[in-house]
């Protein structure tokens, strides 16, 4: 059972009852969800975890679904921890793992925050959700609220991977496709929201996504036998997974089940939209709208976080950095790590072994370190992405088909 209190903001501190659906807080900030750890600690054992459940839902005392009937799971989370053995060799690096959550259900990471965001709407008796999204968060929100039977409204960008659209009008979502980037999507959203009676779930505009994403800090520490990696390299459009597994750290060490250091957390950006990059650089402490943004990696295309505060003081905080990767680096770090060690993984995740490879290249991380990157999707997902490497001039599938199948 969940030992959840309230919400709070991340700002200000100032408190909120967590049984009613929010969005920000009055000062406009993100708001988290606090738990009562004394009690959880009190009443949970971390070598209970072996006989749960095999998805995120292992956690449940620290997530925030008070009625296990309003839970809503397609076995999200507890994905591989691989370790690169091969590129490892190749970088100098003894110790160098990735967290693959390309296995994950519709494909990416972004399954765990929206089965908690989905779970928390059907407890609060919410029967219609929207959100503008990248591509990835669109289809799993869509999964989500089709198992739920709740209303999901979706925009996205006119260019977002064919994938993510083609997943979003199979689970049934209403879609729409807008001339713009996912602040334009996250704006209409926004701006219709009150008037369509829609609870909006864009990233870290509700407090349950992160909830989902924090579990990733949890199952690392748990696969790891309780002992964090040194560093953590994680491709960061939104960021709620670095917040999400920073918080992790934090209940963690209040539970009494990890001690020591926290890793480096290091953000990975792609060149074509580096504001969280470019703020780091500047010694600022929040970023500005990142104008043009534009990359193939589309969960990397968002000009300015909401939780840019938060993601540039984790860094900080932790003595990580931020790095900014070319999307040619990215697909050539993808293909080279799905030719060595087996894992075809979205550009994001790629960007980070591009980045990776540059560390370690500097001293910035060392060859005994244990480095953990997060693959945050699968490359099967981007297929127009690694196209640019390599061209197939024939059709496939669709031309065999010919007229087998007509157009609706």
């Amino acid at each position: 059972m969940t030992t959840r209190t309230h919400l709070e903001c991340s700002r200000t501190g100032e408190k909120y009852p967590i049984e009613v659906a929010r969005n920000l807080s009055a000062s406009g900030a993100p708001l988290l969800v606090r738990y009562d750890l004394e009690a959880a600690r009190r009443s949970w054992n971390r070598e209970w975890l072996a006989s749960g459940p095999s998805s995120m839902w292992r956690y449940a005392p620290v997530l925030p679904v008070a009625k296990p009937a309003s839970i809503t799971s397609l076995g999200e989370g507890w994905t591989p921890l691989v370790k690169l053995r091969r590129l490892g060799a190749e970088l100098g690096a003894a110790n160098l793992w990735l967290k693959d959550e390309g296995v994950s259900p519709t494909g990416s990471f972004k399954a765990r925050g929206l089965s908690c965001a989905i779970s928390m709407c059907r407890e609060l008796g919410i029967t219609k959700v929207a959100l503008g999204s990248a591509g990835n968060a669109a289809s799993a929100a869509a999964a989500y609220a089709a198992a739920a039977g709740i209303e999901a409204h979706i925009f996205m960008p006119r260019d977002v991977p064919q994938s993510n659209y083609l997943e979003c009008m199979a689970f049934g979502a209403k879609v729409t496709l807008v001339d713009g980037l996912i602040s334009d999507c996250g704006r209409m959203v926004a701006e219709r929201k009150d008037a369509e009676g829609w609870f909006e779930i864009n990233t870290l505009k509700e407090p349950y996504r992160i909830e989902g994403k924090k579990t990733m800090g949890y199952e690392a520490a748990e696969q790891f036998q309780w002992r964090l990696p040194d560093a953590i390299l994680y491709p960061t459009g939104g960021g709620v997974g670095l917040i999400g597994m920073w918080k992790a750290f934090e209940e963690m060490e209040a539970l009494g089940w990890i001690t020591g250091p926290r890793p480096k957390m290091i953000v990975v950006q792609a060149e074509g939209c580096a504001p969280i990059v470019k703020a780091f650089e500047e010694g600022k402490s929040e970023c500005e709208f990142w104008h043009g943004a534009m990359t193939v990696s589309s969960g990397l295309r968002v000009p300015k976080p909401i939780g840019d505060f938060l993601i540039l003081d984790i860094v900080r905080q932790s003595g990580g950095t931020c790095v900014a990767v070319g999307d040619r680096a990215a697909l050539e770090a993808g293909a080279r790590l799905a030719r060595l060690d087996g894992v075809f993984a979205a550009p994001e995740g790629a960007a980070c072994v591009a980045a990776a490879e540059r560390l370690y290249a500097s001293g910035f991380l060392k060859a005994d370190e244990r480095v953990l990157i997060y693959n945050t999707g699968a490359g099967l997902k981007y297929l127009e992405a690694y196209s640019a490497l390599y061209p197939r001039m024939e059709g496939g599938a669709a031309d065999k088909l010919g007229g087998l199948i007509t157009p609706r």
